[in-house]
C-alpha cells in the first residue's frame, strides 16, 4: 500500500513539476483558460483555488506568498486587481474543468481548466412577481385540483377513506391483449 498519496507526480522529478506547475498557474491567471490533460488540469485546479483564496485576503502576505508561487508581477497584479473580486461572495470552487477528447499524437486525454465567469446578478423580486402575474391562466390550467379530506372524516374511517377496495377497480388490461390489438 502506498500512503501518503499527497500529489500526483506527472512523470517527472520535484523540480521539474514545480516548474511545469508554475507555467501552467501562470498561463492560467493571464488567459483565464488553458487546455491541458486531465491529469494535470486536476493538479493544476488545487492550486489555481488556492490562488484565489489568497488574493481574497489582499494582504501584504498574501500577495507575497502568490508571488512566490507564480513568480511573475504581472500575473499576482491581475489575479488581486480582478481575479478575486469576482469571487469575492463564494466559498470555492472556482474553476471549471471540461473533458475535451484524446490528442491525436499519444492519444493523452485533453481537459480545459477555466475559472468560472463572474455570477450574474438574479432578477430582482418584482421582476418574478410581474411575469407570475403575465402568467396566472397557464399555470392554473396545468395544477389540477387537489384531493383533501377533513381530519373528522379521516380519523372516522380511518387513514385510507375514501378509496375504493381493490374488487371495485376497473380490471388491468395484460401485456398480451394489448400487443394482440
Amino acid at each position: 500500500m502506498r500512503h501518503g498519496n499527497d500529489h500526483r507526480k506527472l512523470g517527472r522529478n520535484p523540480a521539474h513539476r514545480k516548474a511545469l506547475l508554475r507555467n501552467l498557474m501562470n498561463s492560467l491567471v493571464i488567459s483565464e483558460r488553458i487546455e491541458t490533460t486531465v491529469p494535470r488540469a486536476k493538479e493544476l485546479r488545487r492550486l489555481a483555488d488556492r490562488l484565489i483564496t489568497l488574493g481574497k485576503r489582499e494582504t501584504l502576505h498574501a500577495r507575497r506568498r502568490v508571488f512566490s508561487l507564480l513568480s511573475s508581477k504581472e500575473a499576482t497584479d491581475k489575479l488581486f486587481a480582478g481575479l478575486a473580486g469576482r469571487f469575492a461572495g463564494r466559498e470555492g470552487g472556482y474553476t471549471r474543468i471540461v473533458r475535451t477528447g484524446y490528442r491525436a499524437g499519444d492519444g493523452a486525454e485533453l481537459a480545459i481548466l477555466e475559472y468560472l465567469p463572474a455570477e450574474e446578478k438574479k432578477a430582482s423580486a418584482k421582476g418574478k412577481k410581474k411575469a407570475a402575474k403575465k402568467t396566472p391562466e397557464k399555470t392554473a390550467a396545468k395544477k389540477a385540483p387537489a384531493r383533501t379530506r377533513t381530519k373528522a372524516k379521516e380519523t372516522a374511517m380511518g387513514p385510507k377513506a375514501g378509496k375504493e377496495p381493490k374488487a371495485q377497480r376497473a380490471p388491468r388490461k395484460k401485456m398480451a391483449e394489448t400487443k394482440e390489438k
